[in-house]
């Protein structure tokens, strides 16, 4: 085990927060009003009781950004987890299916599975994480039969719940860092490299969010709106209709 540097950790996220802040801009200059409203709830929206156009397009592209925003920071927490325990445990990416870091640590090898968080999948997805660390331990083993070999689901923040999962370990927040990186209190250093140039970031995508929001609104007036009120009927059409016209403006 060696000690991490905490220049090196610093150096690192404000190198790869750079890559989270352009994909997050990337990706909201690329959207278009038809793909998201293709991929949302219409009913939720009326049951909501939305009735302004900037409303309901507001709505809808808060909840589509919220999901892209967690995946592009989801996949900057993995590369930070496989970076910390890199430098401290000589931890790499995993070749596994579904495994995405192993590492050694007193004598014992541990296959984990990084998530964001603690709340995530439903009981298809659990059960397919247990699979396939039955299927990385047995790899394993087939190499080494008295490997001694602990399988974890990191998650990088909330708390480690009092049980574990059948055929595997759920750490969390604190716990997980802990374990990583060998430090108890390594969970609180990286929170204010995580705010490198962020005021800066946001002015720019804040300017360019506010510019596709008024952009798509009025393609929402234009296409889904008769006489200045929302038309239920053509959104519903639109979304989920077999037969539905094609809906110009957007």
């Amino acid at each position: 085990m060696k000690s991490i540097n905490l220049d090196d950790v610093t150096t690192f996220i404000e190198q790869e927060i750079e890559e989270f802040h352009q994909k997050r801009l990337l990706r909201l200059n690329s959207l278009k009003l038809k793909t998201v409203l293709k991929r949302k709830n219409p009913y939720l929206f009326k049951a909501k009781n939305i009735l302004t156009a900037q409303d309901f397009v507001k709505v809808l592209l808060d909840a589509h950004l919220s999901s892209q925003e967690e995946t592009i920071f989801g996949e900057f927490l993995e590369k930070l987890v496989i970076f910390v325990s890199g430098k401290v445990f000589y931890g790499k990416k995993s070749a596994a299916e579904g495994i995405d870091l192993e590492f050694s640590k007193d004598g014992i090898t541990y296959i984990v599975a990084i998530k964001s968080g603690p709340n995530w999948g439903n009981s298809s997805q659990q059960s397919k994480l247990k699979r396939d660390f039955e299927s990385a331990i047995k790899r394993l083993h087939t190499s080494q039969s008295s490997i001694n070999v602990r399988a974890i689901n990191g998650c990088c923040y909330g708390k480690t719940p009092k049980t574990s999962k059948p055929g595997f370990e759920k750490l969390c927040g604190q716990d997980f860092w802990e374990l990583i990186s060998g430090e108890p209190e390594f969970y609180m250093k990286i929170i204010e490299p995580l705010g490198h140039r962020a005021k800066e970031k946001n002015e720019a995508f804040i300017e360019t969010y506010s510019q596709i929001l008024n952009n798509f609104t009025g393609q929402f007036l234009t296409a889904f709106c008769h006489n200045g009120i929302i038309d239920w009927e053509k959104i519903v059409e639109f979304n989920s209709s077999s037969r539905r016209k094609v809906v110009n403006n957007g």
